[in-house]
């Protein structure tokens, strides 16, 4: 149910803010990439203004916005803390690739890193976690995060909103939902599929 945005939060009730709030922390937080994030929140916003949850909009931005950015800060502890021993190349989950995508990621960006990688499933994952890893100042860790979890949130659940209004996207949020994901993960297939390609190419 998790993985159908809709079903899931018009089935927590009065409980809906608190089960968007722990959704969002897990992602960011405990290393578990595979959860609905972009879909969840983007879902949330549309049945929000339709007034479908019994929420107001800004109530589920500032909710989703406090549980990504706690989640970050979780993130960059254990990264500061444990670093690479969560991490096996033959784990389902804590894969080593992922970390080193994140690190790889965050070299080339730096801090804005943890503003474009919240766009990016899998990748704001593991980007706090990198940058505790790499022992990134924390004073500038926190605010790259605090600024990212902010445009993160408010944009991805204003956009449902928006969209919301037009009567085929509110008859048609199961499709919307997958198409979200499909928007989402499209980095992360384009940058697999350059990487095959250039594994590929004969050194000269």
């Amino acid at each position: 149910m998790i993985f159908d945005p809709q079903s899931f939060l018009t089935s927590l009730g009065p409980a809906v803010l608190i089960g968007l709030g722990v959704m969002v922390f897990i992602e960011s937080g405990l290393l578990f990439p595979f959860l609905p994030g972009d879909s969840l929140l983007f879902t949330a916003g549309l049945l929000a203004a339709s007034g479908v949850i019994g929420v107001p909009v800004w109530l589920v931005i500032v909710v989703a916005f406090v549980a990504a950015a706690l989640g970050d800060q979780v993130g960059y502890w254990l990264g500061h803390r444990f670093g690479r021993r969560l991490f096996r190349p033959d784990a389902r989950l804590l894969k080593t690739k992922h970390l080193e995508e994140a690190e790889a990621f965050f070299a080339r960006y730096g801090g804005a890193a943890l503003i474009l990688g919240r766009f990016v499933p899998v990748v704001r994952t593991y980007v706090p976690l990198a940058a505790g890893t790499s022992r990134y100042r924390y004073s500038r860790f926190s605010v790259w995060n605090l600024a990212g979890s902010s445009i993160w949130t408010a944009s991805v659940s204003i956009l449902g909103v928006i969209l919301g209004r037009i009567p085929f996207v509110r008859t048609h949020i199961d499709v919307l939902s997958i198409l979200v994901v499909a928007v989402s993960v499209l980095p992360i297939v384009v940058s697999g599929v350059v990487r095959v390609r250039r594994s590929r190419t004969p050194v000269a």
